[in-house]
């Protein structure tokens, strides 16, 4: 049953249950007032009054004239701009988080809808700075930089602006393609919509995604199998609708792409992540070449463990039959991570601690509410607030250390400002892969025993694979569907085809795939939503990987070095911000030294067998 929308947000004393019926504690939800009050609050009408005027005058005094302004002039135009984006991202973080915490609402679609038309609306006239921008002479903008401290901290902003100025458009089709923006945007909630309404029938049980995909790592066998089962079920019924979203979302990149002339569907996402092709390439070959070293190889030993012939999709990510069954409570988690990030500094706990006491997290699985978690950055005045649906799942531990670490990384970036604190997906996952490892360590280091050790290092090498292994995957699927669509409509048939060309390569010759699970492709909200984004998950990995390496290494001054990188938020390039820790991205070994250190836990537990 929802939660009825006259009573209000958030009701912060309501003890949760985790499945079996075992009390979670009190979760945390979200108190959105420090965005807005409410829907109708008049500082929200203020604030969109004032953003169409801000644009409106924007361009009157900008447009035509960038080429004309001098140092402090251009400074004052790009603060005004930093302006406007602030206020158009706390409306749209309110209406979006609002939204997303009850996505059946009809009156909070519609909120979420028609401030994403006002926001559009108002902000076209300023679709002409960029493109006047990329017209602007190098030398002219390198002078101005040169002349004024305060406007040349800017450039790592315009440089990736800059960067997308050989797949410019005209500025009147540039307008249109904003405009038309809000139409790609409807099929996201479309897909959001469909998703957040399934329902799934495991036992008596009626379910959402969320608790349904859960019970994936339930510790009895056939309640996995039912639930993977059922999955494949709803999934498959509603097939065409998400073949369909799919289609569309390909075809209007291929269109965009072919338009700007990108070389392929992957380059705006590299150019966006700040991030050149060949390093990617050389992630992906690098995790691709250790599939048998790492997925495969792990694979086996879990089917060991779990005494079965072959390994069912149902058993990927099963519980070791040793492992701990019982519920963590929301304070037991809390106090872990909390220990974990004030064990690495106090400084980082610090930061942490707001979040469980102001309402900056949303912690409980309710009917209605978006699937997943995340972390969003709002804006650097306010703060961020993080997503999660916490059923006291060992991993949901794990998820709570990482979505706060994207939440400390966030908190430390917002003092570079609007224009330059947002970090690059490839970079973004940094500080939450680095507080799940923290998490992970300071557990491990507790163990009592070899049996509880070898638990918690086949859970952190699972983890680890559905970070580097499974994304990758994931990354190679989204490639093959792109190309694929630029030769035609793709049915249902064909992108089950794609997906499933790309699970035994990644999962292993342990593996065998029940029928349905061809579906699975249509729940990743990623595929819709970030077209290319999952490689970023790799990336991330193996950079923390490579990090922690170094900070065993040589633990001293080890913190600072880390909080101004994280500080440093989109205002250095990736060379720049590891080049303190002697690190090198771009160096195609770098990727193995990240890949050596779960082939490392994984050889640990291979000895553990003897």
């Amino acid at each position: 049953m929802h939660t009825p929308l006259s009573l209000p947000f958030p009701v912060r004393d309501a003890t949760a249950l985790s499945e079996d019926g075992t009390p979670l504690g009190k979760l945390p939800e979200w108190d959105l007032s420090d965005l807005y009050a409410a829907p109708d609050a008049p500082e929200l009408k203020r604030d969109l009054d004032w953003l169409e005027e801000a644009c409106r005058s924007f361009a009157t005094d900008y447009e035509g004239k960038l080429g004309n302004l001098d140092a402090d002039g251009f400074l004052d135009c790009v603060i005004r701009n930093e302006r406007i984006q602030s206020v158009a991202g706390r409306i749209m973080s309110y209406a979006g988080l609002r939204y997303y915490q009850l996505t059946t609402a009809g009156d909070r679609a519609k909120f979420m809808s028609d401030m994403q038309d006002k926001v559009t609306t108002y902000t076209t006239p300023l679709v002409f700075f960029t493109l006047e921008l990329n017209r602007l002479p190098d030398h002219y903008l390198d002078t101005l930089f040169a002349e004024n401290a305060a406007l040349g901290r800017y450039k790592p902003v315009f440089d990736r602006i800059r960067a997308m100025k050989p797949y410019q458009l005209s500025d009147e089709l540039e307008r249109f393609l904003h405009d038309l923006g809000v139409v790609g945007d409807a099929w996201e909630r479309l897909f959001d919509e469909t998703i957040a309404g399934l329902r799934f029938y495991v036992g008596e049980d009626e379910l959402n995604i969320e608790s349904t995909l859960t019970l994936l790592t339930d510790y009895n066998r056939d309640t996995r199998e039912s639930a993977a089962r059922e999955i494949a079920r709803v999934l498959s019924d509603n097939l065409r609708t998400f073949a369909r979203v799919h289609n569309t979302q390909a075809k209007e990149k291929e269109v965009m792409d072919r338009w700007r002339g990108m070389p392929n569907p992957q380059m705006s996402r590299h150019l966006s992540n700040h991030v050149e092709p060949e390093v990617v390439e050389a992630l992906r070959n690098a995790v691709v070449a250790a599939y048998p070293r790492l997925s495969h190889r792990y694979y086996e030993l879990k089917r060991k463990w779990l005494g079965l012939d072959r390994m069912q999709v149902w058993d990927r990510n099963a519980p070791l039959p040793s492992e701990d069954q019982r519920v963590v409570g929301w304070d037991e988690a809390r106090e872990t991570v909390m220990g974990a990030y004030g064990g690495f500094s106090p400084k980082m706990a610090d930061i942490a601690e707001p979040f469980f006491d102001k309402g900056w997290i949303d912690a409980a699985v309710k009917p209605g509410k978006a699937p997943g978690a995340f972390a969003h950055p709002t804006v650097t005045e306010v703060h961020p607030y993080v997503m999660l649906n916490y059923l006291g799942k060992p991993r949901d531990v794990m998820t709570l250390a990482h979505e706060l670490g994207h939440g400390v990384h966030q908190v430390l970036a917002a003092g570079q400002g609007e224009m330059l604190s947002s970090t690059p997906l490839t970079l973004a996952e940094t500080a939450s892969v680095f507080g799940e490892m923290l998490t992970f360590r300071a557990m491990l280091e507790k163990a009592q025993t070899k049996a509880e050790r070898k638990t918690m290092l086949a859970g952190k090498v699972e983890d680890m694979i559905n970070t580097v292994v499974r994304q990758i995957a994931f990354y190679d699927f989204e490639c093959k569907l792109h190309d694929a669509r630029r030769s035609g409509e793709l049915t249902p048939e064909d992108i089950n085809a794609l997906w499933m060309s790309v699970q035994a390569e990644s999962l292993g010759p342990c593996f065998d795939f029940m029928e349905g699970y061809e579906t699975f492709w249509a729940y990743i909200p990623h595929f819709i939503h970030s077209p290319f984004y999952v490689y970023a998950y790799a990336f991330g990995d193996g950079l923390v990987n490579a990090l922690y390496a170094v900070y065993e290494e040589q633990p001293e001054g080890f913190q600072e070095k880390y909080f101004d990188m994280l500080k440093a938020g989109g205002s250095k390039h990736h060379k720049e911000l590891l080049a303190p820790f002697g690190l090198d991205a771009s160096d195609p070994a770098f990727w193995d030294k990240g890949l050596s250190m779960i082939e490392g836990f994984i050889d640990e537990l291979e000895a553990m067998e003897d």
